[in-house]
């Protein structure tokens, strides 16, 4: 298969190539950290950042451009996650 967006770049803003569903979990961490989160169902949303800080974002929604190495399961109320890198 062409990748049609080959000639863009692999930084946080080209396309995501990959995209997995989300089950936050309060002990591991995403197996890949993410360029973006996808979030269907607004709420809070607790994240550890690549970066190693922790932070809830209140009332998330939409495409949220992060980089995280996990979503809690605690602090988390929002839903339909998925994870774009």
């Amino acid at each position: 298969m062409t990748d049609t967006f080959g000639r863009f770049s692999r930084d946080p803003t080209g396309p995501a190539n990959y995209a997995a569903t989300v089950t936050p979990d309060d002990v591991l961490d995403l197996d890949t950290p993410t360029r973006a989160l996808w979030v269907g169902t607004a709420g809070d949303l607790a994240l550890t950042m690549w970066g190693g800080q922790q932070v809830t974002l209140v009332n998330a929604s939409g495409l949220l451009p992060v980089s995280a190495s996990r979503v809690w399961e605690s602090g988390t109320t929002a839903a339909d996650i998925v994870a774009l890198w």
